[in-house]
């Protein structure tokens, strides 16, 4: 049984979603205490209960504890089942972070899976969907082939988001898995997007209005700037906007793509132009430190360099990075090393 505090490093929801991932993919049992101690409201909030309750049920595994506001559970792995799942997290929780948890053991368990999730797409705290599939997902390519479509945004409070992701895995454990190696920008191509808002915002251009705004801040790049704007229909006012730089020789290495992520999320009395502005200069400091992965990719890749090995040059050493390493260490008996912004880990 491992044993895990939750209160390391950043003290939220990333040591337990990592525990789970790392859980269903090697078959070890945990046990977490002091979950969320750093938040102001600790213990397992509805997001989270319902990551557990998903892994739980995507593997047959034994819970104990899974009950709001508990700040320990115990967890014991069986085998993953393949096919069909759905979930409702039931409120705006964040889609993409519970994805966290069921990813990585999904890729490697040598069965067909997919998931249809309803929850938050685009809130607070937590990669937005484009951000997943558009920054994180190409890294996913050399492990599997992964499908994730959008059928509804889902924005806060109410949520109602649905996505599918479909995930035919190349690899298991048992198999050498290609390393990560993310060390050098390369050549600029060009920046991407997808400048989004609720239908009811359409009028007042909100989603133009945000693409524009990063447009003008990233000008002096003098790459091309290819933004989408799109309004569709959700139960919750709200916009955003997902930006991505795209390096290469003279195209991107769809083997080893490097692809920097930002955005920018809308909320009440903020205007469409700070949003798309916030976005943009998030970008650019990213672009400027050198980095071949920003900081929400970099935490994300913490345990696919645990299983295969790896060197990643990042933005900022974040407390996620640290929680995340945490745990692989923890999981898998390997060592990361940290020097500067360099990440290395040694299979």
């Amino acid at each position: 049984m491992i044993e895990l505090d939750g209160s390391h490093g950043e003290g939220g929801g990333a040591i337990l979603r990592q525990a789970l991932a790392l859980s269903m993919a090697t078959g070890k049992a945990f046990r977490i205490n002091n979950i969320r101690k750093g938040r102001c409201n600790p213990g397992l909030a509805p997001q989270h209960l319902s990551g557990v309750n998903s892994a739980s049920t995507l593997c047959n595994g034994e819970v104990s504890g899974n009950t709001i506001g508990s700040t320990e559970i115990s967890f014991k792995p069986g085998e993953i089942k393949g096919g069909s799942h759905k979930i409702d997290i039931g409120t705006a929780g964040s889609i993409t972070l519970l994805l966290q948890s069921l990813l990585l053991p999904s890729i490697f368990c040598g069965k067909k899976v997919s998931f249809s999730i309803i929850g938050g797409t685009d809130v607070k705290w937590s990669q937005p969907y484009d951000y997943f599939k558009f920054v994180f997902l190409p890294q996913m390519n050399r492990y599997a082939d992964i499908e994730a479509n959008l059928f509804k945004r889902g924005y806060y409070p109410k949520g109602g988001g649905e996505i599918k992701v479909i995930i035919n895995g190349k690899y298991t454990l048992n198999d050498e898995i290609p390393s990560i190696l993310l060390l050098e920008q390369k050549k600029l191509l060009q920046i991407k997007g997808i400048s989004h808002a609720s239908i009811d915002l359409e009028n007042a251009r909100v989603a133009e209005r945000q693409a524009e705004s990063a447009r003008l801040d990233l000008d002096k790049l003098k790459v091309p700037f290819n933004v989408k704007h799109e309004y569709s229909k959700t139960y919750s006012t709200g916009s955003g906007i997902t930006l991505w730089a795209v390096y290469g020789e003279e195209e991107i290495d769809f083997n080893n793509p490097l692809i920097l992520g930002a955005d920018g999320l809308g909320e009440r009395n903020k205007r469409a132009e700070v949003v798309g502005r916030e976005a943009a200069d998030n970008l650019l400091k990213v672009i400027n430190s050198g980095a071949a992965a920003d900081k929400y990719l970099a935490d994300q890749l913490i345990p696919f360099m645990a299983l295969a090995g790896g060197l990643v040059k990042t933005s900022e050493i974040t407390n996620h990075v640290k929680s995340n390493i945490y745990v692989a260490e923890k999981f898998l008996g390997v060592k990361f090393s940290i020097k500067d912004t360099v990440i290395s880990c040694e299979k």
